[in-house]
């Protein structure tokens, strides 16, 4: 055994065989009598149980101290990533209320592909296909969903589609992204510990030396800071197909999203100006749902256009996923389709020769049809 599995032993028993199951994603415990895991999209309760909040706290103190971390009146959260590339989330008393609270999200050594999510029905093999294209032209990319949405899945996926010639730089609050390139360096951000003499280390800090070493393209893992705005400044200044994820729930409110964090910093840029920027440098939106069936889908591909004279943000759905019925196991029924929208960018396909033809756009027969009778 590994000296973690180990550790799972002897102060994680009550939920090792949780963690050792290959279906379960996340482990959600509130106190330590009630355990919940995600499996296959939904949350279910497991009799899985601590023997008090004493025993519970006692399993959270030994996974910071194994992690290099303290966790104590002084220091109520943790948030770590343990050794096998899982997450950890933790909020004591007095401020968890139910008892000690922790999330555990489990990291997946599993790699995926396109083909794979093609498998899945997470999307369409027209809306994959366009994925591979604009990954290969360089496009901006922002992919954006909920919690558990698949939105790092689909970075690692689209990362791994950019040519073999460039230097790809990851940049991560915690290492996650799996990403399958040549050329491909990693980094991660440090919590700081005044009494300990450590310096914190930010994505801020990581993009300032990223941007120093010659990246291609740069991928930012999670943007839920001012780094929003280090990232725009790198997408419009030749790093094309630089990516990152937000969490918003349309294409529309991911770019409200990333103007919302690049204001966050101590920027003197007005606001007006920040939305500019965002619509002018974002050039794909690739938003990641999870349905109420559990499924993980890519509700949208869209192009973002810019800015109207209004300061509303234009975008446009060039794929979107439509829900026609519900099958006898209450499994969602549907399928990603085009929109009828041809992206400004198309004649990038014709002159690089991509096989992706015009009439790859246009919109089933049946769609209008069904829209019609859903309104």
């Amino acid at each position: 055994m590994s000296v973690f599995q180990d550790a799972i032993a002897n102060f994680l028993s009550p939920i090792a065989d949780l963690l050792k199951d290959p279906q379960i994603s996340e482990i959600m415990i509130n106190g330590p009598f009630e355990i919940f895991v995600e499996k296959k999209g939904l949350v279910y309760k497991v009799p899985n149980r601590f023997a008090d909040d004493d025993a519970l706290m006692a399993s959270m103190r030994a996974v910071a101290q194994f992690v290099g971390r303290v966790i104590d009146a002084d220091n109520p959260r943790l948030d770590a990533r343990l050794p096998d590339g899982s997450r950890i989330a933790v909020v004591i008393p007095p401020m968890a209320k139910c008892g000690t609270t922790v999330a555990i999200r489990k990291f997946s050594e599993e790699k995926l592909g396109l083909k794979d999510l093609i498998e899945f029905g997470s999307v369409s093999r027209e809306g994959a296909r366009f994925l591979d294209c604009i990954m290969y032209l360089g496009k901006n990319t922002l992919v954006s969903g909920g919690t558990g949405s698949g939105k790092t899945t689909m970075l690692n996926v689209l990362g791994g589609r950019m040519p073999k010639t460039q230097r790809l730089l990851i940049i991560e609050d915690a290492a996650e992204l799996q990403v399958k390139a040549e050329h491909v360096v990693r980094f991660e951000t440090r919590k700081g510990n005044p009494e300990r003499g450590i310096k914190e280390v930010t994505i801020r800090d990581l993009m300032e030396s990223a941007l120093r070493l010659r990246p291609d393209r740069i991928i930012v893992g999670e943007v839920r800071g001012p780094e929003a705005l280090d990232l725009l400044n790198a997408m419009g200044t030749g790093h094309d197909g630089s990516m990152g994820t937000v969490h918003a729930n349309s294409p529309i409110g991911a770019c409200t999203r990333l103007e919302t964090l690049c204001l966050m910093g101590e920027t003197r840029i007005p606001p007006d100006a920040i939305r500019k920027m965002v619509g002018a440098t974002l050039q794909i939106i690739v938003q990641c749902a999870r349905y109420h069936d559990g499924g993980r889908r890519t509700s949208h591909i869209s192009e973002v256009l810019g800015v109207d004279e209004h300061g509303r943000y234009v975008v446009r759905d060039i794929f979107r996923w439509v829900q026609t019925g519900k099958d006898e196991n209450g499994k969602f029924i549907g399928e990603m389709v085009p929109t009828g929208y041809i992206p400004t960018f198309f004649e990038e396909f014709v002159a690089n020769k991509l096989p992706f033809p015009k009439t790859n756009f246009k919109p089933p027969e049946w769609l209008a049809a069904h829209l019609k009778k859903a309104a």
